[in-house]
């Protein structure tokens, strides 16, 4: 048995080396951990800050409000900023270069107003240009306001209390936690780290299969006398170690980002430290094995890297695709998240996030799946080697 493993750690670092020497792995190394953490939390945190600007701003875009100056003088002691809007407002809304919605008053609104007829407002935005239909739920509010106000205005005149209409009111209750809350802006995060550890191991995996194959080197390390499950041990163990090392490295790399936060509110919601970074790779250990060993399964029959990363990109695909099962879902996390590889780990760090505590219910099953899949796969990889296909 000595002589296995030690047979199997020369393949290990025999491969390792050849993997830290690719140019190609260490590009992805630098691209997908190192820089992945500042980067994101840069862009969200610009996101962050554009919204909030766009909510303080409280411009409202007005077509014909010369003809409600009734209006006018709500919206201003509002302290809103009225702004006529441009005449060809709709097709730019259709083109999204209009970010907000546009309030269209009718030529008659003040006579309307007079008598005491309802007056139609029409509110126009586009249900595909995402920030004119989030704009629109703001000023349906500062016009139910106006609404009231006249409403109450109407019933002192006749002499009735407003209170006597106003039969019940609601008070909003937030029952989210900030932990929830930082959770929901950072419910990307999780994906990021699992989809750097995916392309880290990729190429690692690729060119120790297909890429020795197409090199012809792998015929030769096969007529050694070790068994091919030392070297598919060996190789396999490389292609892991790329992967966790990527994990580490994407999984700290938020940590020093948190400096480049430049919204405040966002800064004090971010709860990532060395728990959370730690959680994620604990998570993300078994998974980065089980990847590393379905990469090689994918590629072992290939005869070329470009056939290889063909054949990998479904790999690949399945991955990604699998956490948005999550985001479809809205009756919350299924029992069975945790039993679907890369869903249930993007699932559990989603949890860590939220601050709950996770336990072995919750853990064993992903670490079981991520076993058994390597296991298979590993095997498929050692009787692919003893077949004739590669002599």
């Amino acid at each position: 048995m000595s002589g296995l493993l030690k047979s199997a750690w020369t393949v290990f670092r025999k491969e390792l080396v050849d993997a830290l020497r690719d140019r190609r792995t260490l590009l992805t190394v630098l691209l997908s951990s190192v820089a992945m953490g500042p980067l994101v939390l840069v862009l969200l945190s610009a996101l962050v800050s554009s919204m909030e600007e766009r909510a303080e701003a409280r411009e409202l875009l007005v077509h014909d409000i010369a003809a409600a100056p009734t209006l006018r003088n709500y919206v201003e002691r509002q302290t809103w900023t009225l702004k006529e809007a441009p005449a060809d407002y709709e097709a730019q809304l259709r083109a999204r270069t209009l970010g907000d919605p546009v309030l269209v008053v009718p030529k008659d609104f003040e006579a309307r107003l007079a008598r005491g007829e309802p007056v139609e407002l029409e509110l126009v935005a586009d249900s595909a240009n995402t920030r004119s239909a989030v704009g629109g739920r703001r000023v349906e509010r500062l016009i139910e306001g106006f609404v009231q106000e006249q409403a109450s205005l109407r019933l002192a005149l006749r002499g009735v209390a407003p209170q006597l209409v106003q039969v019940a009111r609601v008070e909003n209750r937030d029952l989210a936690d900030p932990a929830s809350r930082a959770a929901q802006l950072l419910a990307m995060l999780p994906f990021f780290v699992l989809m750097a550890v995916v392309y880290g191991a990729l190429n690692a995996a690729l060119d120790t299969t297909a890429g020795e194959r197409e090199r012809g080197s792998l015929e030769p390390l096969l007529c050694n006398p070790a068994s091919r499950w030392v070297l598919v041990l060996g190789k396999w163990g490389a292609v892991a170690a790329v992967g966790v090392a990527i994990a580490v490295l994407s999984a700290a790399s938020f940590l020093p980002g948190q400096w480049l936060l430049r919204n405040d509110a966002l800064a004090a919601l971010f709860r990532y430290g060395a728990y959370e970074a730690g959680a994620f790779v604990a998570l993300l250990l078994p998974l980065a094995a089980a990847v590393a060993a379905v990469l090689m399964a994918v590629a072992i029959r290939c005869r070329s890297f470009k056939e290889a990363q063909a054949s990998a990109t479904v790999v690949v695909l399945a991955v990604s695709l699998a956490p948005l099962v999550s985001v479809f879902n809205q009756e919350g996390d299924a029992a069975w998240f945790t039993w679907v590889p890369a869903l249930g780990q993007v699932t559990l760090m989603n949890r860590v996030l939220r601050g709950e505590t996770l336990d072995a219910a919750a853990l064993l099953p992903p670490v079981l799946v991520c076993a058994a899949l390597s296991v298979v796969a590993l095997a498929y990889v050692a009787r692919t080697l003893r077949s004739a296909a590669l002599k």
